[in-house]
């Protein structure tokens, strides 16, 4: 039979002529077409396709994603920063704290409705030092102040942000060491620091985090 093959001629492709047919039900039961379809996966590679496959064997092996834990990333003046996503509850539209009586303690700025439940609302910016009114100025990007409820230990706490990037992945071990120019108490706060294009956020401790606020309501 010549190169285009028995069955496309008198097989199941073809007439349907082939004395074998009835009894084999189809082509690829015969040992014509299995022999074929071996001399076809047996014959000499050409030159084109080596040299195609030498290309792509040559090419480097793309580098593993190592990343392992996900953070939502906000700022607070000047500083990018960013707590882990199993603490953020929600994003909620920018409201009003009612302040507390008798109740001064640095961080607690009072409390806030959010979506009809009162909440305490906590100043990350007082209780780590840093100024909320130093706020770069961004070109080609709106920025919307927002409430970022977090949950700590059963308790619900509403942090005010100047504005929110969103939701970062990074390695855990691959995070960097805060700029020697940091303050001290914003330091401590801080398992380090993640990259992302010109950005530097910095990872927040949620435990410290957590522990903190907690002790701001006592």
């Amino acid at each position: 039979m010549n190169d285009m093959g028995c069955w496309n001629v008198i097989g199941v492709a073809g007439d349907k002529s082939c004395d074998k047919l009835a009894p084999l039900v189809h082509c690829r039961n015969c040992d014509v077409y299995a022999n074929a379809a071996l001399r076809n996966l047996q014959r000499p590679a050409g030159d084109a396709y080596r040299a195609e496959w030498a290309a792509v064997l040559r090419q480097p092996l793309a580098q593993a994603d190592t990343s392992d834990t996900s953070a939502l990333a906000f700022r607070i003046g000047r500083e990018w920063l960013a707590l882990p996503t199993a603490m953020v509850a929600q994003v909620a539209p920018q409201a009003a704290a009612h302040r507390l009586p008798h109740r001064g303690a640095s961080g607690l700025a009072g409390i806030v409705n959010v979506g009809g439940k009162l909440m305490p609302a906590i100043s990350l910016a007082a209780m780590l030092g840093l100024d909320e009114r130093d706020a770069p100025a961004r070109e080609g990007r709106h920025t919307f102040a927002r409430l970022l409820v977090v949950e700590w230990d059963g308790q619900s706490f509403a942090l005010p942000v100047a504005d929110l990037f969103g939701i970062v992945r990074y390695a855990s071990t691959g995070l960097t060491a805060p700029a020697a120019t940091i303050n001290r108490g914003f330091e401590r706060f801080l398992l380090g620091v993640t990259s992302r294009d010109d950005m530097h956020i910095g990872v927040l401790d949620a435990s410290l985090i957590g522990h903190q606020m907690t002790r701001l309501l006592r």
